[in-house]
């Protein structure tokens, strides 16, 4: 038995250390600083990580384009009112007639229902959004800094796909069911892809297919909140997924969207959430290719704090 003992002293240090996954609002008020791009890129600066998305990566993300074959990336409008979409998209054909016929779109994107852009203005810690302007400044007629309009020349980077739910031999996650670091890690080294700076990173839970199967739920899977740290040190320009990034309900009590938060006003990571990863996982599998280009173009609204937007991957 001491020979034991002292041979597992001897290889400890090889044994791979057990994770604390536990998080509490002090662990996520801490790394509001330490995980802080504000004045990275200078004091004024409203665009965020999307200064990682520089010209040499766009070409880059360019240059994996080789059949021509492009995929959305948004669900299609939800109009019917449900747990998860209490702000359904209505579209009204207008009266008239002759040669034309129009509609009035009217939609409150925001939630949980519609494929959507977060811009930084979206969110705030005690007052501050991204880079430290106050919040007191937002008045009706919009944000003055942080705003979508910081994204009017759209997104062009390399996307990168990971597809949880197949890493976990499933065709989706449960409900509430959190993804940890090791988690992305392993993706990682299943596919030999490593995410890199300026990458955008969309996260498939199978949210879209479970929906499908299990109806329209509050609770979904998603990021933990210890995953903050292993996205500020990949350096991603945006996150996306097909919820809204955090696993619900959170396991950090006191913060309900803890990535959500991070990722908006600490780091100035955009997000496209609700996007439908349903046909873009079938075709990546198919190809093996979890890289592509990524192109999505916001509303042009001054003082928005988001946009509907319609994600495109190309192959």
């Amino acid at each position: 038995m001491r020979q034991v003992a002292i041979a597992l002293l001897l290889f400890a240090p090889l044994l791979p250390a057990q994770s604390n996954h536990k998080m509490t609002k002090a662990d996520v008020d801490r790394w509001r600083t330490e995980l802080s791009n504000w004045g990275r890129w200078g004091k004024d600066d409203q665009r965020g990580a999307l200064n990682l998305i520089t010209p040499a990566k766009r070409k880059q993300a360019v240059a994996l384009v080789k059949e021509g074959y492009p995929i959305s990336l948004a669900h299609n409008v939800l109009t019917e009112r449900a747990v998860d979409n209490a702000t359904p998209f209505v579209r009204t054909l207008l009266p008239g007639g002759g040669a034309y016929r129009m509609d009035n779109y009217s939609v409150s994107y925001h939630g949980l229902g519609q494929t959507h852009f977060d811009a930084l203005c979206h969110a705030n810690f005690d007052g501050k959004i991204y880079n430290g302007f106050s919040v007191d400044e937002i008045k009706a007629e919009g944000c003055p800094q942080d705003s979508i309009l910081e994204a009017k020349t759209g997104v062009m980077t390399r996307g990168v796909l990971m597809d949880i739910a197949k890493l976990k031999g499933v065709d989706y996650l449960d409900p509430g069911t959190p993804i940890y670091p090791e988690d992305l890690d392993a993706w990682e080294k299943q596919t030999g892809v490593k995410v890199a700076a300026g990458d955008a990173l969309f996260i498939r839970t199978g949210r879209w297919a479970m929906r499908s199967s299990k109806g329209p739920s509050r609770t979904y899977a998603g990021l933990h909140a210890s995953c903050a740290k292993w996205l500020h040190d990949r350096g991603i320009a945006i996150l996306g997924s097909d919820a809204a990034q955090d696993v619900s309900p959170s396991q950090v009590e006191g913060v309900g969207l803890p990535i959500h938060e991070l990722a908006l006003v600490a780091m100035g990571i955009h997000l496209f959430d609700n996007c439908d990863l349903e046909e873009l996982a079938k075709e990546a599998a198919k190809r093996k290719r979890w890289v592509f280009l990524v192109t999505a173009n916001p509303l042009a609204v001054p003082g928005g704090t988001g946009s509907p937007v319609n994600p495109i991957a190309t192959y």
